[in-house]
């Protein structure tokens, strides 16, 4: 018998908005790319969205929503937020900060609410992945619905 998924901020979140969404999940090994949870998941990677947080030079803390096989472009992200520069928070801060591990940071649901840019290719879709706030989770839903949920704005943020 396959247990259910714990519910994560994330899904309770997306359940209190009354948001439509679909859970998927995979097993989880040591590879936590975007990438690699898109062949799990028989899903096109594009449509695979990572969450990144930055720390800009000035503003502090945000956080990055790109496609799974792109890069971020710091000086777009930084230029987002009105910063100069910016540069990943470090990994010991991540979690404590956000209340997600790496490979399991949804962009819903953290900790402490961050200034929060979608990259605007999401919006080709009807529907992308993001994680559910678990290693081997992930959310589909709307673009629109993500930047409901999360108070994001549209940006360019890939290289």
């Amino acid at each position: 018998m396959s247990r259910k998924p714990d519910k994560t901020n994330a899904v309770r979140l997306a359940e209190s908005h009354g948001v439509s969404f679909r859970l998927l999940s995979y097993s989880v090994d040591d590879d936590l790319s975007a990438l690699h949870a898109a062949e799990r998941l028989s899903i096109d990677p594009d449509r695979i969205f990572k969450t990144i947080v930055v720390v800009g030079d000035r503003k502090g803390p945000f956080v990055c929503i790109i496609p799974g096989p792109c890069e971020i472009d710091f000086k777009k992200a930084a230029g987002a937020i009105g910063d100069k520069s910016c540069a990943l928070l470090p990994l010991k801060d991540l979690e404590p900060l956000t209340g997600y591990q790496r490979g399991g940071c949804s962009p819903l649901g953290m900790k402490k609410k961050l200034p929060t840019y979608l990259d605007e290719t999401a919006s080709l879709f009807d529907w992308i992945s993001v994680s559910a706030g678990r290693r081997g989770l992930q959310m589909l839903l709307s673009p629109a619905d993500l930047l409901l949920l999360s108070g994001a704005s549209l940006a360019e943020l890939i290289r």
